[in-house]
């Protein structure tokens, strides 16, 4: 008994250390694929396509993720050559450069098969993890990883950022830079497969008997809590990406950014983030999942609506806090919800059916959203549009869904206020925002705080 115990806290070491490499990854690779579409002169269909279809792949493919664990017998190596299989796949999408006019179709093929190879083993690592870690201390235990996750992601997004910057200086010098970024994030998911290798997978005894059909799973759905769950995250990420896609290309192409600009707003939600997952852990711990999921279901989805009221950069960071921290709260709250309302035996499945569900509303809101940035002409900017309407759908969801969810465990009772005064009064949470909204200019343009200096500078028109 003590040599499993022993076993399994040098697990909960290395799944850090899984996951620190990790978030490097989606630092330095993921963050900046559509950055990528943009050079390669992506439509805005094009770029919704990219955002959603590999979403939409990624989630199908887990329908098969029961039957790989049936086939191979074990968790682990299901996971551990899916994310071998996923930092590969770096290497082909860098080189869709030289396809020319077929880059960007042959991009989303990449994308879309990084994209399968990253989930399909979600639902056994989710299996897995929850083995590994013990439901009172959950809570505080993903929460340290996600921060030390997000502070590894947000040190990598601004190194990518800054070797962009650097390499700016012509068409074939910024491909250089992007094949950097690229190769340091294949590397990054490499040391994260060997720390998955190392971790201890406790006995998983497959039952068939436990496994249910997805249409089973839809029809019983409405009277389930967790059913009722999944369609909640379905129809908020519909809403969610409505927009999503098109933060991007409205920082690129609208408001002519910079690499090192985009960079450092994009960061600013990641560094809130990653101090307030630690805190929005605890909290979830001690007063529930679906305390923490109501607050921050009735925060995050204004995320989108603030940014239609300035194009001023230091409002645009305050917006990027905000969404730090409520989209902190969320994840945190959301991750932990499956977990207390999944039995050991079903969650492989009923991950993978909620994925599938929420995939395939990511797929439609983003496409969706790109036919109303094509075809708008109501703003000046035609994203405004899908900003707005995103930020109704969201409180849409949350309106619908949020009161007929239930808490299932005995915690302690706390008012949403209460709640959320904890949160902002929390000395990680604190600290972070009064740093950020210390920020100062001074009179050549520069940004001061006690730790760091940014040049802001306009990126210029292409003629």
């Amino acid at each position: 008994m003590e040599e499993k115990e022993e076993k399994i806290k040098k697990s909960l070491k290395y799944s850090i250390f899984d996951g620190a490499f990790y978030w490097m990854m989606v630092g330095f690779g993921e963050s900046f694929i559509a950055a990528f579409a943009v050079f390669l002169k992506a439509t805005n269909i094009q770029l919704g396509l990219l955002s959603s279809l590999p979403k939409a792949f990624g989630s199908l493919s887990q329908l098969f993720s029961n039957w790989l664990i049936g086939i191979f017998k074990t968790r682990k190596r299901i996971v551990c050559i899916s994310s071998f299989l996923q930092g590969f796949m770096y290497i082909p999408i860098a080189l869709v450069f030289f396809f020319g006019e077929l880059s960007i179709p042959i991009l989303i093929i990449f994308v879309c098969l990084y994209w399968v190879f990253g989930v399909i083993g979600n639902p056994a690592w989710s299996s897995w993890m929850g083995d590994l870690v013990s439901d009172e201390n959950r809570g505080d235990y993903f929460g340290n990883r996600n921060k030390i996750g997000n502070l590894v992601s947000f040190v990598s997004l601004l190194l990518a950022g800054y070797i962009l910057q650097k390499f700016s200086t012509g068409t074939f010098m910024e491909y250089t830079g992007f094949c950097i970024i690229f190769s340091l994030a294949f590397v990054s998911r490499i040391i994260s497969f060997f720390y998955l290798t190392r971790q201890y997978e406790p006995e998983y005894e497959f039952a068939p008997n436990a496994n249910f059909s997805f249409m089973q799973f839809v029809k019983q759905a409405r009277f389930r809590n967790y059913g009722l769950f999944v369609f909640y995250l379905s129809l908020m990420n519909f809403g969610v990406y409505i927009s999503a896609p098109f933060f991007t290309p409205y920082m690129l192409y609208d408001l002519k950014l910079n690499y090192t600009t985009f960079t450092i707003i994009t960061a600013v939600a990641l560094i809130t983030k990653f101090a307030m997952m630690p805190v929005w852990g605890k909290l979830s711990d001690k007063y529930g999942t679906k305390k923490v999921l109501v607050l921050a279901g009735f925060l995050m989805p204004a995320t989108p609506i603030l940014w239609i009221f300035s194009t001023n950069i230091y409002y645009l960071m305050f917006a990027q806090v905000f969404a730090g921290f409520s989209w902190a709260g969320f994840d945190i709250a959301s991750f932990n919800f499956i977990f207390d309302t999944t039995k050991r035996e079903k969650r492989a499945t009923c991950v993978a059916y909620y994925n599938v569900l929420t995939g395939f509303a990511i797929f439609v809101g983003a496409i969706l959203g790109g036919l109303i940035v094509k075809y708008n002409s109501f703003f000046w900017s035609k994203y405004y549009i899908v900003f707005i309407i995103s930020f109704v759908m969201r409180y849409a969801a949350s309106f619908i869904f949020l009161p007929k969810l239930r808490e299932v465990r005995i915690v302690e009772e706390i008012s949403s206020r209460k709640l959320l005064m904890k949160a902002l009064t929390t000395r990680p949470s604190s600290g972070l925002v009064s740093n950020i909204m210390n920020f100062r200019r001074n009179n050549n343009g520069n940004v001061k705080s006690p730790r760091f200096m940014f040049k802001l500078p306009m990126r210029k028109k292409k003629p």
